[in-house]
């Protein structure tokens, strides 16, 4: 087993998707992210058990917290050390904590300051996970081939929605959260091991003129990493047109799709149904990418595919049958699949090295820390009008990003580096 030495700057000869070094890395991050998804099923379901709605929401919503006030930050250690330490230390954290809060369960019923406890603590961790998971991949492969790495990444966040809730109510199924929990610590076990064996290279002398001083205080790196974002020429584009995306649209797929599933009386296997088929969509969406490694004309092909995904959850609100709303959310998971994973792609290949972990943090706060803000706005939007211009308003407000990203040169020219012959 490798050690936690740098690899030699070597290039690989084989594609991303055929690279051991890759798919280990790969492999280790999927079993975080289906641990991930088992740990909060398990604390949900612990919650429920001991106290009542409104604290139920309370402990579901403490880890979000840690991660929107200290994102920023985790973006700052990621490029002052190693990613991989950083990732290490992480799933070695939670690890620890998940198996500690399992035990708990087992011998008591938790109290409710242990849960909220438990979030916040879980919540800060992954504030440095997030950001190291980001600046990783140009240490891992050659710039050519990250395109195919941010697609890989993209399934395998599709892969841990997809097998995390199974696995996790089996778990309780057969012992409760407290084996729900053992289950999550176990997986976060398992990615050490990979982790561990995964070989990195060093930046080039060209990628890592702008790192970190060691003399920089934190702050002035972070408004060093802030200052950068705002000046590029593509990266602000991007970051902003994917805010705006996951304002548009996160609340409408999350919240709303419940709220328009009650609305049309489908039921809970008509609910299972519409997100097993944006599951799918976005699935091979990101597939697409991952097996191509390229894709012509990236920044207009992701302006086109936001603004055909925006146009399609703006009218899923208006359709009165299941199947055609089940095909109309295959159709936009496919786009916002193929959307996310060419934004992401063109971050990834654009971004100086150095800067990587706090352009990650920046990205990711746009996700944790602002679009979830329009939860409840949509939620009382719902019950206030409706499903239909509900849907039809927050698809309106994503095609603005879209607009925004083809009137954009930048974005629009934005191309991803090919693999030379």
């Amino acid at each position: 087993m490798a050690t936690l030495e740098t690899a030699p700057s070597v290039r690989p000869a084989l594609p991303a998707h055929r690279d051991a070094n890759v798919l280990r890395w790969l492999t280790a991050y999927t079993a975080s992210l289906v641990g991930d998804t088992v740990y909060f099923l398990a604390l949900g379901w612990s919650a429920q058990k001991t106290v009542g709605p409104t604290e139920l929401g309370l402990v579901m919503a403490a880890g979000a917290l840690p991660r929107a006030v200290l994102m920023l930050g985790g973006g700052v250690v990621a490029d002052r050390l190693d990613p991989r330490r950083v990732i290490l230390g992480s799933d070695a954290l939670r690890c620890l904590l998940i198996l500690s809060i399992a035990a708990a369960v087992a011998l008591t019923t938790p109290a409710l300051w242990l849960l909220i406890a438990v979030a916040l603590v879980f919540g800060a961790v992954d504030a440095l996970f997030v950001p190291a998971v980001g600046a990783l991949p140009p240490r891992l492969t050659s710039p050519d081939q990250l395109a195919r790495v941010t697609g890989l990444r993209s399934l395998a966040m599709r892969l841990g929605q997809i097998a995390g809730p199974p696995i996790g109510g089996l778990a309780m199924a057969l012992g409760g959260p407290a084996v729900a929990f053992t289950v999550a610590g176990g997986l976060f076990a398992l990615s050490l091991p990979l982790l561990l064996s995964v070989r990195i290279r060093p930046l080039e002398p060209h990628e890592d003129r702008a790192a970190p001083g060691g003399s920089g205080t934190a702050r002035a790196e972070l408004r060093d990493g802030l200052r950068y974002l705002r000046r590029h020429r593509l990266l602000g584009p991007l970051v902003l047109v994917g805010a705006v995306c996951e304002l548009g649209l996160i609340g409408t797929l999350n919240v709303g799709m419940v709220l328009l599933n009650a609305e049309r009386g489908w039921g809970p296997s008509g609910l299972g149904l519409i997100v097993a088929c944006f599951g799918a969509g976005a699935a091979a969406g990101a597939a697409l990418l991952a097996v191509a490694g390229w894709l012509p004309r990236a920044g207009l092909t992701m302006a086109v595919t936001l603004l055909l995904g925006s146009l399609g959850a703006a009218a899923m609100g208006s359709l009165p049958a299941l199947w055609s709303a089940a095909v109309l959310a295959a159709f936009v998971g496919l786009s916002a699949g193929v959307f996310g994973s060419l934004d992401g792609a063109l971050v990834q290949t654009t971004a100086d090295p150095a800067y990587l972990g706090r352009v990650t943090s920046v990205v990711m706060l746009t996700m944790v820390g602002v679009a979830p803000l329009s939860y409840p706005l949509v939620g009382a939007a719902i019950g206030a009008w409706g499903a239909a211009p509900v849907f039809l308003g927050c698809g309106g407000l994503s095609c603005l990003g879209a607009i925004y990203a083809l009137t954009s040169r930048p974005v629009r020219q934005a191309e991803l580096p090919r693999r030379p012959r």
